[in-house]
């Protein structure tokens, strides 16, 4: 080889070095409340998006390139959710996963869609956001579909009068779940006695808002609270009225915290979740024991949920051809493989989620549905 080629030769390697070396990393952005009061919520959905992109990168990233994950806090509250969006806007990720609720949806999925970014959340599940041909991604199924499938079941197990403890601090949430359980269960023959309203940023006295569905003999509490109230609400019913049937949304199924918080009290207690405890199969086995060699515990519905949102991101961003945008990869490239079930946009980006119930019982859940 004359030394002129070699040294051209020398040059271009050095080249490819570098530009593989430069690669810029491909940019997520996640949006969860982490400081609020209920922030097990949003560090659930942290934990089960930061796995995904660990296990991803560990594989060689994306088309060579690794995942950077950009975290915002926006604390369940109006103007740091609107500051954490700004933030995450102007650093122009790829796409952004959340925010966890559907009151903080109400804030920022607005601001995403004037700025043109993609978004994606695992849980939000209002009904105010589905059907819409805009940025907004949904990996949950809505507060309809919750409410109705849990008036079915407690229907089915006997319950006839139930009083319901909501959190309006997400009332875009907790109001259309309310409204669509109302009208499955008195249309089944049951009825709503009464309903008690507070506000969890408020520092609110359990026991009142207890007391005050008591007078109206239910036969079942249903509390449509995050995982700390349910456990607290639980607590003063017990106290109250211990032969009461108590139940909850799938707001409060983020793992243990419920029984760690609760203790004895939410023995009994009803819960849906977004997965099959049972199921035995290889994805789910794995994704449960990866979760719990990372994280030193046992995983909730969020982790699991935020779990495959992440992971059709990825399968989309993996996907996506050149000129295509994120929005089209998305719709095109599914139905996604979640760890336990497919997960099929519809041309909304809006999907359903079979779901199933636990029940608690000497501390542990276990699953009656």
């Amino acid at each position: 080889m004359s030394e002129k080629l070699h040294k051209i030769l020398a040059v271009v390697g050095l080249l490819l070095l570098s530009a593989c070396g430069n690669d810029e990393p491909i940019r997520i952005g996640l949006l969860a409340g982490l400081s609020d009061r209920g922030s097990d919520f949003g560090e659930s959905v942290r934990n089960g998006v930061i796995l995904a992109i660990e296990q991803q990168n560990r594989a060689g990233g994306i088309h060579g390139r690794q995942i950077e994950l950009i975290v915002r806090d926006d604390g369940q509250e109006r103007e740091q959710a609107i500051r954490a969006a700004e933030e995450l806007i102007a650093l122009k990720p790829e796409i952004i996963i959340g925010p966890v609720t559907s009151s903080m949806a109400s804030i920022v999925v607005p601001m995403m869609n004037r700025a043109g970014q993609i978004i994606i959340s695992p849980t939000v599940a209002s009904t105010d956001f589905h059907g819409k041909d805009d940025n907004f991604f949904r990996v949950n199924r809505t507060t309809r579909e919750a409410a109705i499938h849990h008036a079915g079941i407690l229907f089915e197990r006997g319950s006839r009068r139930v009083g319901i403890a909501f959190d309006a601090s997400n009332l875009q949430y907790s109001e259309t779940w309310v409204k669509a359980f109302r009208d499955k269960f008195e249309h089944l023959g049951g009825r709503v006695t009464d309903t008690s309203r507070f506000e969890s940023a408020a520092t609110p006295s359990f026991a009142e808002v207890i007391a005050k569905l008591l007078p109206s003999t239910p036969d079942t509490l249903l509390f449509v609270a995050s995982s700390l109230d349910t456990a607290r609400l639980s607590q003063q019913a017990r106290r109250q009225a211990p032969a009461l049937v108590i139940t909850s949304t799938e707001w409060a199924a983020s793992g243990e915290l419920l029984t760690e918080m609760g203790g004895e009290s939410v023995n009994g207690l009803l819960i849906a979740h977004a997965y099959d405890r049972n199921d035995s199969r290889q994805p789910y086995q794995s994704f449960r024991e990866a979760y719990k060699q990372r994280f030193q515990r046992e995983f909730g519905s969020f982790s699991l949920l935020a779990y495959d949102t992440a992971n059709i991101v990825i399968t989309a961003l993996q996907r996506r051809r050149d000129g295509e945008s994120l929005k089209q990869a998305l719709l095109n490239y599914g139905p996604y493989e979640g760890a336990q079930q497919q997960i099929v946009f519809d041309a909304n980006g809006d999907t359903t989620r079979q779901v199933y119930f636990t029940e608690i019982r000497n501390g542990k859940f276990e699953q009656v549905r």
